[in-house]
């Protein structure tokens, strides 16, 4: 499809305009703080996380705080059109290149999480999310899904936030949005 006839991959090319001007070393580290506070110390429930690219919102510091009373992963993508599989990780741990620059853990030991930090582009206040258009985190989602609740919690500046995203029926919503102003509760 033409990229000028393709309403994902125009919102797509505006998020990351959107997300690129709204960078904040401060922005970033307030929201990275939120999400330790929504997700509090005192669960063992395991975790997924992700290792930031671009200029995506890095969850490290929490993640850092949450591998200290339960599992922890991170995204490792196993091919094409494959849901995600995360691995255990904690700090300091020897990492290896990935797909798309993304690092993960040398040593495979998979997590099964209840709780899915999710990278994205753009959201909206439905919970829908534009990522980077491979469809990952929705078959993952599904997936998951399908096994019992889980909780998908996006991390995003505020700017990110759109009024409306186009969607298909594949697209998985998030459950809330954390960014440096706070959490929003996706209402769909």
């Amino acid at each position: 499809m033409d990229y000028e006839q393709n309403p994902k991959a125009i919102a797509r090319k505006q998020a990351y305009d959107r997300r690129k001007l709204a960078f904040s070393p401060a922005a970033a580290i307030t929201a990275a703080h939120h999400l330790l506070d929504f997700l509090g110390t005192d669960s063992d429930q395991p975790v997924a996380g992700y290792m930031p690219i671009r200029t995506e919102i890095s969850p490290l510091p929490a993640m850092a705080e949450l591998a200290r009373t339960r599992p922890v992963g991170v995204p490792v993508i196993l091919g094409p059109a494959l849901p995600l599989e995360f691995h255990r990780w904690h700090p300091d741990m020897a990492m290896q290149p990935g797909a798309f620059g993304a690092l993960i853990p040398l040593e495979a030991e998979i997590v099964n999480p209840y709780i899915v930090i999710v990278p994205l582009a753009a959201f909206d206040g439905r919970g829908n999310r534009l990522g980077y258009g491979g469809g990952f985190y929705d078959r993952t989602l599904q997936l998951l899904r399908a096994r019992r609740p889980i909780q998908a919690i996006g991390l995003a500046f505020a700017a990110q936030q759109a009024h409306e995203l186009p969607t298909e029926p594949t697209d998985q919503p998030l459950d809330f949005v954390v960014t440096e102003q706070g959490v929003l509760r996706c209402d769909r």
